[in-house]
């Protein structure tokens, strides 16, 4: 029986709202949370369950715990949890609801790395009055923490079998491993304590409403579908570039994975795959991610000759900006090694080889210190075959004929988030020329609605047992497969280039290799 219950109003809508609609959690639930004390849960996990909560998406039954080290009591985690909402929260914090909303928030003291905390921990959530018997473990803690505390969850009880009448399901934050080698033997280590439907391992990418957005355009419109193929596209760019740096104390963790673990071997491929995939069965999580692991396993292996062609790797260098602020070099960030050759940009052009992608190429590029934040997959189509009209391109005042202009369909992830399609229209001239305009749908103009951050979104879908949005361990692996090639190549020749950009640039020129012999250039330059 489905644990959820969801109804809709049929009020009227117009462009500035959108339809209330309540979901209904019925089963109670405790969410234990390890590794409470650190930055992870104070900025994403208490403020998602905060407005989860204010939004009625939690069961009336439910409880908070926070497990770790530090000298909390309930009311000092509660003082703790309290903070972090005031500061981080999406929504409005009103007062009384906050407090009633720490009412179910609890604290519990205990070391990971010792079997005796689980012991204690399972005493403690023993008591029904306070703590539900369905369970959910968010594990934001070190990947090689993993193998260690699911031993000590599933040899302290804590972790029930997938028939037993209540469940337990855990959740696992990336990165998941650092080459196939690690992620297979992480995957391993996982399943020997938990069944694959109880493994919930995250990609915050995948929760963002836009990115669902892209499965709801592709196939649930009859008129764009039959457009995504080799026959109309030309290729497919996906980017997603980001303006900071090393803030916060990041430099640590980035310097020993860099851009190709941090961003492009999940959230880059995972975008690809929902652009590429074909269309599932049913919108089941199985049915879905079985046509995204197909994707990958489709992926064109990157040859030690491909890679110099095909792979353009790039760290930022201190420049200064238009007010004559001094933009800082990586190699000058907090925790970051002198000498690093940690990757801060890359830029990738794979093949897909079957027969909807055969010959279309795809563009992945990511990047720190870059120009503009942005995040978005540009679909570019092929040019008429036939030169039929002058085509006008025109800033502000000014306009000059120019070539020919390929269609464009644009899907913004991150910032203005929404839809946009280019194409030719007649100029209102008493020439026939045409000229590029948009047919663009915006979020923000749509529905005045704020989007739910993407962890509220998989909260909640693990609350209702939903994988979807979640990586199942094959696809994991076939993500790590499709770039181990390039890892094994940086390993083994420490003289494959590192291309040196400015800070607050688009990134090094050897960028724009990738596209020579073709017409094809990267969107934003």
């Amino acid at each position: 029986m489905s644990e959820i219950v969801q109804t809709e109003t049929k009020q009227g809508r117009g462009p500035e709202t959108i339809p209330p609609t309540t979901i209904h959690l019925s089963q109670p639930v405790t969410i234990n949370i390890l590794g409470a004390s650190g930055d992870l849960t104070q900025r994403k996990l208490l403020p998602a369950l905060f407005a989860m909560y204010v939004q009625k998406l939690l069961p009336d039954e439910f409880a908070i715990l926070g497990f770790a080290r530090r000298d909390y009591t309930d009311e000092t985690f509660r003082q703790f949890a309290g903070e972090a909402i005031r500061q981080f929260a999406r929504l409005p914090v009103e007062s009384e609801a906050l407090a009633t909303f720490c009412e179910h928030v609890f604290y519990h003291r205990g070391d990971i790395e010792e079997y005796a905390s689980f012991r204690s921990l399972y005493t403690k959530l023993f008591d029904r009055r306070l703590f539900p018997a369905n369970h959910l473990h968010y594990l934001s803690i070190r990947p090689e923490l993993f193998a260690t505390v699911l031993s000590h969850m599933k040899a302290s009880g804590l972790i029930n079998p997938i028939d037993a009448p209540n469940w337990s399901r855990v959740v696992i934050e990336k990165p998941f491993g650092r080459d196939w080698e690690t992620a297979h033997a992480l995957n391993q280590s996982v399943l020997q304590h938990l069944h694959e439907s109880q493994v919930y391992r995250i990609d915050h990418f995948l929760g963002k409403e836009t990115v669902q957005n892209i499965l709801s355009f592709r196939f649930a419109n009859a008129i764009f579908e039959p457009l995504f193929s080799s026959h109309l596209v030309d290729h497919i760019q996906i980017t997603a570039a980001e303006t900071v740096g090393m803030e916060s104390g990041r430099g640590a963790y980035y310097d020993a994975s860099g851009a190709l673990r941090d961003m492009l071997q999940n959230h880059l491929l995972q975008l690809m795959c929902l652009v590429t995939m074909e269309p599932p069965a049913s919108m089941t999580a199985d049915a879905i991610r079985n046509e995204k692991v197909k994707v990958l396993q489709s992926v064109h292996p990157l040859s030690d000759v491909d890679l110099k062609k095909a792979v353009v790797r790039g760290q930022y260098v201190a420049s200064t900006d238009a007010n004559g602020k001094e933009r800082p070099s990586y190699r000058s960030e907090d925790r970051v090694a002198t000498d690093s050759k940690t990757e801060t940009f890359l830029a990738v052009r794979l093949s897909i080889d079957n027969w909807r992608w055969a010959g279309v190429p795809i563009y992945l590029r990511t990047g720190k210190r870059l120009a503009r934040r942005v995040t978005e997959i540009a679909v570019q189509f092929k040019k008429p075959p036939l030169q039929l009209f002058q085509t006008v391109e025109c800033d502000g005042d000014v306009c000059d004929l120019t070539g020919t202009s390929p269609n464009q369909l644009v899907f913004r992830i991150q910032p203005d988030e929404g839809i946009s399609l280019r194409f030719a229209a007649k100029r209102p001239v008493m020439q026939v020329q045409v000229e590029n305009v948009a047919m663009d749908f915006s979020y923000s103009e749509t529905w005045q609605n704020q989007l739910p951050e993407a962890y509220e979104r998989l909260l909640l879908d693990v609350l209702r047992g939903d994988t979807t949005l979640f990586t199942r361990s094959d696809e994991v692996e076939a993500e790590w497969r499709v770039v181990d090639p390039i890892l094994k190549a940086w390993a083994s020749n420490g003289d494959f280039p590192l291309a040196e950009y400015p800070a607050g640039s688009w990134g090094p020129t050897e960028a724009d290799a990738l596209m020579h012999g073709t017409d094809e250039e990267w969107l934003n330059r």
